[in-house]
């Protein structure tokens, strides 16, 4: 049975540590935050440039599509191109079908990518399941990759379904990723080179799933909600499946399987990841940014426009000063609309500030270190706090640097 820590989380489910291109997935490492890419593989230049972006913003671990001879041709002149930008994230090739043809026909593609992830539910049917599993295995073997077994709901093999009932499908997906990775063991995969998913799309399902798994498996663990959705819908029903199984202690790395917008940026779900991961306390990323949801007193955009700006600045920032200030992620920001909470909010910050209400004399007390540092006023409040935050960071976090 699991304990649970002093903030009220479960001790994490204890799995084996998997080497993931140098990340560590599982054996008690930090969770890890991954992301796929959405262009065509083939086009080297696109999917480079995307996983670089994707890295960039935080994914540790970016998986690719490896469907047909052209994207396994193009996958070592991908990993050429992030070498040249200087990005060695790992990469994952996601195979379905034609793994183990592509795989050995394209020998540079099985060296270049870091892990291959296999779909027991479509890797081969009938009498070919078993041979076109071992061969994925063999190369896996061959090249010295991990591998992650990933089962989906969409492509589970029918075999395993002899009645329709929710129980039995639960059981149906980990009895197919469990009697996987056995056969993956008994080809002289061992254990701690494999990693499991298990991806429904309905939330209550994915927590069933990923129990049952944690009560009979010590591999690591993959948790994303598949088809999670587009916008809020897709943010809220992933974070409240992997939000709930993270806090029992279950879960290595995880992905939200974000429908983007047309022409969107990809990055949302890394951000997304992150930001599930750092408000349940379980890393830290970036500086938080506290800021009132605004009501009657707070009729004036000014606090909004702050707060956003205060934001985008963090962002655009962190790349420079987590390479020069060590612990700025662990920063604390407030931006407050008015007096009622402000104040109070912004003592609790490292740096804070009460920006007027409606009515209120038009003055922004700033708080620094839970006391009263100053008061702004005039038309460029905004450019006034982000200096103030710029040069607390540097005095902060840039002696540390010097340590």
């Amino acid at each position: 049975m699991l304990t649970r820590t002093t903030t009220g989380q479960s001790e994490r489910h204890a799995t084996l540590a998997v080497n993931v291109g140098g990340v560590i997935v599982g054996g008690g490492a930090p969770i890890v935050v991954q992301s796929m890419t959405n262009t065509d593989t083939a086009d080297a230049e696109g999917t480079a440039q995307q996983i670089a972006a994707l890295a960039r913003a935080g994914s540790e671990i970016v998986r690719i599509t490896v469907d047909r001879d052209e994207a396994a041709k193009a996958v070592p002149a991908i990993r050429e191109r992030l070498l040249r930008m200087g990005v060695r994230v790992p990469i994952v090739g996601d195979f379905h079908y034609n793994g183990h043809t592509l795989l050995t026909d394209y020998p540079a593609c099985a060296e270049a990518l870091d892990k291959y992830r296999i779909n027991p539910g479509n890797v081969g049917f009938k009498d070919k399941k078993d041979r076109q599993f071992s061969a994925i295995i063999d190369l896996a073997l061959k090249h010295n990759k991990p591998v992650r077994i990933g089962v989906n709901w969409g492509s589970l093999d029918q075999a395993l379904l002899t009645i329709p009932a929710r129980a039995v499908m639960h059981e149906a997906i980990v009895q197919s990723a469990l009697l996987s990775a056995e056969r993956a063991e008994e080809l002289g995969m061992s254990a701690d080179r494999i990693v499991i998913s298990a991806k429904v799309s309905a939330v209550q399902d994915l927590i069933a799933v990923y129990t049952l798994l944690a009560s009979r498996c010590r591999y690591a663990l993959h948790l994303g909600l598949t088809e999670a959705g587009m916008g809020s819908k897709g943010i809220v029903a992933s974070s409240a499946a992997m939000g709930i199984l993270l806090q029992a202690g279950i879960g290595d790395t995880i992905r939200y399987s974000l429908t983007p917008e047309p022409g969107g940026d990809r990055t949302l779900e890394v951000q997304a990841a992150q930001e599930l991961l750092q408000t349940m306390g379980l890393r830290t990323f970036m500086p938080i940014v506290a800021a009132c949801p605004g009501c009657g007193r707070t009729t004036s955009t000014v606090f909004q426009e702050l707060a956003r700006d205060v934001q985008t600045m963090i962002r655009e920032r962190m790349p420079e000063w987590k390479a020069r200030y060590p612990g700025v992620e662990g920063l604390n920001l407030a931006v407050m609309g008015c007096i009622v909470n402000g104040p109070g909010e912004s003592k609790h910050a490292d740096i804070g500030i009460s920006l007027p209400g409606t009515g209120e004399n038009p003055t922004a007390p700033v708080f620094i270190d839970g006391k009263k540092a100053m008061t702004l006023r005039g038309p460029d409040i905004a450019k006034d706090f982000k200096a103030i935050v710029e040069d607390y960071i540097e005095k902060r976090y840039g002696a540390r640097a010097a340590e």
